[in-house]
């Protein structure tokens, strides 16, 4: 099954992603995609795969990417291999723009994971990272978009402490293993 997390700026995706991946590292049942981006590493922000345009477009020209997208200027591509991985009956976990999750749910069996906070806790948040002014923060939660209709999804409220929102993580991410096709089950992908 796969998993693409979403969920607005300030929601804290990465810090519990990211801790649930440290808590299941060993577990086979899961594997978390390190997204390809055409943004160099020391620009902060997700552990990603760095790449050029040119690399980017190399891949994508080749079929080396399931799902890719263009969002902010830059280009972000999901690799291949997750199909792999998906057939084997793994829960694959990848942070996704909302912009292919209808495509996604097409393609493989697929339970969104979305990850918010009420909207004061959101732009405290976002205003305690120093990268916006109270207008910009205003705007960026206004344009909020929403999810494509009749998605499986599962919302995680990370409204309190780290812990709390990594052990609901945990238990979405544990019920999504518990529900995902066994091995060879899942549906075939399309050329993407």
């Amino acid at each position: 099954m796969l998993v693409p997390v979403v969920g607005p700026s300030g929601a804290g995706k990465d810090t519990l992603i990211d801790a649930a991946r440290a808590r299941l590292a060993g577990d086979g049942r899961f594997l978390f995609v390190r997204r390809c981006i055409t943004r160099p590493p020391e620009a902060g922000g997700e552990d990603h795969q760095p790449t050029s345009l040119e690399e980017f477009e190399r891949t994508r020209n080749a079929g080396g990417f399931a799902l890719w997208w263009a969002a902010h200027g830059l280009l972000y591509g999901i690799p291949r291999e997750i199909d792999v991985a998906l057939c084997r009956g793994r829960v694959v976990i990848a942070n996704l723009s909302r912009a292919v999750l209808a495509e996604a749910a097409m393609r493989w069996p697929t339970r969104v994971l979305l990850i918010t906070a009420p909207a004061d806790v959101l732009a405290a948040r976002l205003a305690a990272r120093g990268r916006e002014d109270a207008a910009d923060i205003a705007a960026r939660l206004a344009r909020e978009a929403a999810l494509p209709p009749s998605l499986d999804v599962e919302t995680v409220m990370n409204d309190g402490a780290v812990d709390a929102g990594v052990e609901r993580v945990l238990a979405a991410l544990n019920r999504a293993a518990a529900d995902a096709p066994r091995s060879g089950t899942a549906r075939p992908a399309r050329p993407g």
